[in-house]
Order: structure tokens, then sequence, then C-alpha cells
């Protein structure tokens, strides 16, 4: 039987992948899961982790983006120059 086609990473949200990530993590941790697929699942789970980190990066530079009045409170924000 064939499994079902998993969703692309790079389309995925941040908590859509996170949470693929931990399902991933739990089942190397429990060890039974055969050589060949723990590999399989190995490398999504690289892929997914490296999609989180590059996601929650994005995230901090549009932070940085916001400025703030002389009063201490959010001036507004400006558009992230994304590549």
């Amino acid at each position: 039987m064939a499994e079902a086609a998993q969703p692309k990473i790079d389309e995925m949200n941040f908590e859509t992948a996170l949470g693929e990530l931990e399902r991933i993590v739990d089942q190397l941790e429990g060890g039974n899961v055969p050589l060949d697929k723990s590999i399989a699942i190995y490398e999504r789970g690289k892929a997914l982790k490296d999609h989180c980190e590059k996601l929650l990066k994005d995230a901090e530079a549009r932070i940085e983006k916001i400025t703030l009045k002389s009063d201490d409170t959010a001036g507004g924000s400006e558009p992230l120059d994304v590549e």
C-alpha cells in the first residue's frame, strides 16, 4: 500500500512544519522504525528544521523593521524586502 503524498515543505506555515517535525522526532526516539524509513524521515525532519529556522529568521527580520515613536509606542512598520 502506498503512503499518502506528503505536503511540500516550502508551502507549510510554521505551525504545520513544527508539528510534523515533532512527530518525526517522536518516531525516531521511539526506535520502532526500520532503518531505511528512519533515514528517509530523518532527511525530511532536517528539511523541516531548516524551513522552520528560515520562517523564524524572516519573522525576526520583520519585527526588527518595526519602528518606535519617541513616546515608546509602536509607530508602524516598514515592508520587509524579501528576495
